[in-house]
């Protein structure tokens, strides 16, 4: 975090903040750091570790926030996990917050016992998430609004205990909104894992064939495996770059051979490494879910071809520049990718927007005056 990144940010909250998450990854570290910046009586952070099988990168150094360790209790698996975090009570009485953001997930089981304790003393609570999910967004879980959570009033029940509720995207919030919650009490923050991006784009004129980048985890959810099918459908043969590692390279570089052997791996790279890789391509596409690298490579001025997911793709990823392709649906990643490549201009164009967006619109700078604006709505 530097003073410049605070000094863009308009309005501080003036208390003690305390902020609990399920697990720290190491992607939140610099939205964290500048939010506990802009907070005048400082930040505590409560967060405990992932399991093992979900392969998240967990933080281990906050500059300005401080971090205490919850010891999570993992129940269940699949559509009926659950979380109970022990030790959150005793972080409240050690920490003693003027305000708590808490994730708005009713998957974690202390929550409840959390707002009491805010409440017991007259102090506000702010839920944090991705907004009411339903089966049709992939939740097929006891707890999801279209199976049965709705009609239960576990969703309602649920967001009613907050003061202000903060959401991912503006699906999120209208999905908040259409549970009864105060609209008014409703803030959207944008989900960014990055700062405004300040440094140049340089790209060639013009890459003959066209070349695509993927950057990303390889796992079977990213469906890469798709990206290297759709390659080979082209008409053009594009250049593709699959940036990463994961569980899944031996197996995608072993279909590589068989569909599409121009395919490049060149294992898994991060920051200026990056940068070069970014800057010899003109698409960006992420055929599956997940996908922290779409902002990314917006902010190296690249149109994107994203899978729909929770929302957060809506607010991220429009017609000025990119594609959201339905999830599970190969044809459509082949049709919206052969379009994407037909015009080399177009894709200059929307790879400018792109760039746009990040740097005016969606980045933790945004993020957190987002935050530091429901806090000053609960006095």
């Amino acid at each position: 975090m530097s003073n410049e990144q605070l000094s863009v940010i308009s309005g501080r909250f003036s208390g003690r903040l305390g902020v609990q998450q399920r697990v720290l990854p190491a992607y939140r570290v610099p939205f964290f750091d500048l939010l506990a910046g802009a907070c005048e009586g400082g930040m505590s952070l409560f967060a405990g570790m992932a399991r093992e099988e979900e392969a998240v990168v967990s933080a281990e150094l906050l500059r300005i926030a401080y971090c205490v360790p919850a010891r999570n209790l993992h129940l269940f698996d699949g559509a009926f996990y659950l979380c109970y975090q022990r030790g959150l009570i005793d972080w409240l009485e050690k920490t003693n917050p003027d305000a708590l953001i808490m994730e708005a997930n009713p998957r974690y089981l202390a929550t409840p016992s959390a707002v009491k304790w805010m409440h017991a003393r007259g102090r506000k609570v702010i839920g944090w998430g991705l907004g009411a999910p339903s089966s049709s967004r992939g939740d097929a879980s006891p707890i999801s609004a279209e199976n049965g959570g709705r009609r239960r009033g576990v969703w309602p029940r649920f967001i009613r205990q907050f003061d202000a509720l903060i959401s991912y995207s503006q699906r999120g919030a209208d999905e908040y909104a259409a549970l009864g919650f105060p609209r008014e009490k409703i803030f959207v923050a944008h989900n960014a894992v990055a700062p405004r991006p300040t440094f140049n784009v340089q790209r060639s004129t013009s890459n003959v064939p066209p070349a695509i980048i993927f950057v990303g985890r390889l796992q079977a959810r990213k469906r890469v495996d798709w990206l290297l099918r759709a390659c080979a459908e082209m008409e053009t043969k594009p250049r593709l770059i699959v940036v990463g590692d994961g569980p899944e390279r031996a197996r995608l570089e072993a279909l590589a051979r068989e569909v599409y052997p121009a395919a490049e791996f060149v294992g898994a790279k991060r920051g200026a490494a990056l940068t070069p890789y970014f800057a010899a391509a003109d698409l960006f596409v992420l055929p599956g879910t997940g996908g922290l690298a779409v902002q990314e490579a917006m902010a190296h001025g690249l149109p994107v071809v994203v899978a729909k997911g929770d929302g957060t793709q809506d607010d991220l990823v429009r017609a000025g520049n990119g594609w959201q392709v339905p999830p599970e649906d190969y044809g459509a990643l082949v049709r919206v990718t052969r379009e994407a490549l037909s015009d080399a201009s177009r894709l200059r164009r929307m790879g400018e927007e792109s760039r746009r967006i990040v740097v005016e619109e969606i980045n933790i700078e945004k993020m957190v005056e987002s935050f530091v604006r429901a806090l000053k709505s609960l006095s």
